[in-house]
């Protein structure tokens, strides 16, 4: 082989062929999780870490969902167990427990917190049209809280705001 011929098919520094990569979508994409039997996802791009549970700071005087603080590389992140928000299952601490870090930055708010959940299920990619209005039946979450319900094969996965789900407060 001519050696210039093959100096001719690497690429040069800084171009690539995407050439039938399908990368492009519509839609979002939504780290699930578990809490009890139940299934649940927010906003991806929200996510900034996943830790394994570790015992937080206890707060005196918190509500018994707030276990406390944890301290990430100088940042003092509050610990809230969605499971006892949310009265959805039992709490209790095992190895798939983990605390999701979320994280939102916009004109409004720059805030960060950690939720414990029973396990990290995937990364669900959703098409626009898929996200189903959430019916308002009185549930244990409020119904501002929901985005919208996802059919993924034989469960439904609600999927909550993050922007609410950040600025929980008691109701």
């Amino acid at each position: 082989m001519d050696i210039q011929a093959l100096a001719e098919t690497v690429p040069v520094e800084g171009v690539v062929n995407l050439e039938g990569i399908d990368f492009v979508k519509n839609g979002d994409e939504y780290l699930t999780f578990c809490l009890g039997s139940e299934h649940y996802g927010v906003e991806i791009l929200s996510v900034k870490e996943i830790r394994g549970w570790e015992r937080p700071t206890l707060i005196p005087n918190s509500p018994d969902y707030v276990k406390g603080v944890i301290n990430i590389r100088g940042i003092i992140i509050p610990i809230i167990d969605l499971r006892m928000r949310f009265a959805v299952g039992d709490p209790t601490y095992s190895n798939t427990t983990v605390v999701i870090v979320l994280s939102l930055e916009n004109d409004s708010m720059n805030c960060m917190m950690g939720f414990v959940v029973d396990a990290v299920s995937d990364v669900l990619n959703v098409e626009d049209g898929d996200v189903k209005k959430a019916p308002n039946f009185g549930g244990t979450l409020p119904v501002d809280m929901v985005e919208g319900l996802v059919n993924v094969g034989d469960n439904v996965v609600t999927i909550i705001s993050t922007e609410q789900l950040l600025t929980l407060e008691d109701d």
